[in-house]
């Protein structure tokens, strides 16, 4: 991914040059850590007054926006996106123009750096950078080359959730959802392509003849294995949910009982009695990170909010609301006094827990390893996920 990536990443940072940072940002002097070489802004100029976001429900919540737009003179719009493509198409959209910024999944962040569509950032201009987390400082998912390409937010995993009054015992992996048949018509799934990596996590724990390793690094035996498993849940399918309102009105009128959901539905459905666990076979999951449009008409606003959004304040806003693990840990002062032992929940500092989980990323033909370029394509997966649809 690095080698394939690095060409889109010096034609991003040459993007970013251009672009700069506004009028107060014309020293580019010493270009940062991380900015491989380029000549990135050491400075955030004035705001332009206004900020157009892409962004997950849940991440902009008036708690969060209206201080920082208060304190920055930047008018913050933001757009709800319900998938990853949604995502990318948008950010497309008006040639790049219309948007400044993305809070991207890494099945989105990889395909943006790419394409040419977000811009490298010079890190130095986000203070609380040095406090995040050190796996989500440059991961893969937004850091190619030591370039840096946004700073990391929120994360969390695709964990399952169920009704306790339905589903009996409480279930400790994923086979309710997969094998069982006791609840057809009540399981749920989300409803993207990059749900086909959830079901090669199962197969990689109960078929290891499979050999699989990377749950997004799928030959094309390992996909038709995944395909088959998710067709044979497409009998039990109530519901494909890529509207978070939607599964948690169906988990509230009782017409679905058992599936993947994000935190956030699990933490407004506490309630409604819903439980959540992450099951012994580990989980896919989301690191999300801030990007910002390569033709952001407002690149000083984006920067500022980059800045305002990794600070712990806003961290522990969003965390709280959204039901997600920041990606400051210094954010947990203040989530304890929301709810005690917040930080320990959500397994903050929790190596091991992390480790459990297939953050999203991009499937691409090169296997990263040495069966070379013989994995699967997102283009086949998506192929491959309409087909399991019907």
């Amino acid at each position: 991914m690095r080698m394939r990536l690095a060409i889109a990443s010096l034609l991003v940072a040459a993007m970013a040059v251009a672009a700069g940072c506004g009028s107060d940002s014309s020293d580019t002097g010493s270009a940062g850590p991380g900015s491989g070489g380029s000549s990135l802004p050491t400075s955030i100029g004035q705001g332009e007054g206004a900020l157009n976001l892409i962004a997950w429900q849940g991440y902009t919540e008036p708690n969060v926006v209206k201080p920082f737009e208060k304190e920055s003179g930047c008018k913050v719009t933001v757009k709800y996106a319900g998938t990853s493509d949604q995502m990318i198409n948008l950010m497309r959209s008006g040639g790049g123009a219309n948007y400044d910024g993305v809070s991207a999944s890494g099945n989105a962040s990889n395909t943006l750096i790419a394409g040419g569509d977000v811009a490298a950032i010079n890190p130095d201009l986000i203070p609380d950078f040095k406090n995040i987390s050190p796996a989500l400082q440059s991961p893969p998912n937004n850091t190619v080359d030591g370039v840096h390409y946004g700073v990391a937010y929120q994360w969390g995993a695709n964990v399952l959730m169920w009704n306790p009054k339905v589903v009996k015992p409480d279930p400790t992996s994923w086979a309710p959802v997969f094998d069982a048949t006791s609840y057809k018509g009540k399981v749920t799934a989300y409803n993207d392509p990059i749900y086909i990596a959830d079901a090669a996590v199962y197969l990689k724990a109960h078929n290891p003849d499979l050999k699989i390793t990377d749950p997004y690094e799928l030959t094309s035996d390992q996909l038709d294995a995944a395909v088959a498993l998710l067709e044979k849940q497409r009998q039990q399918i109530g519901n494909y949910w890529s509207d978070f309102n939607a599964q948690i009105t169906d988990f509230a009128n009782g017409t679905i009982v058992i599936g993947t959901t994000w935190p956030y539905q699990v933490n407004v459905l506490k309630e409604k009695g819903m439980k959540a666990t992450l099951p012994e076979e580990g989980a896919t999951g989301w690191s999300d990170t801030w990007m910002m449009s390569a033709h952001a008409p407002h690149p000083n606003c984006m920067m500022k909010w980059m800045a305002y959004a990794t600070a712990p304040a806003a961290q522990a806003k969003t965390g709280y609301t959204f039901g997600s693990a920041p990606a400051n840990p210094k954010a947990c002062a203040n989530l304890e006094k929301l709810q005690a032992n917040y930080c320990t929940d959500y397994h903050v500092t929790d190596q091991n827990y992390f480790d459990n989980i297939a953050f999203w990323k991009t499937p691409i033909p090169d296997c990263g390893d040495d069966r070379g370029q013989t994995c699967t394509s997102y283009q086949e997966w998506t192929t491959r996920w309409e087909q399991i649809k019907g």
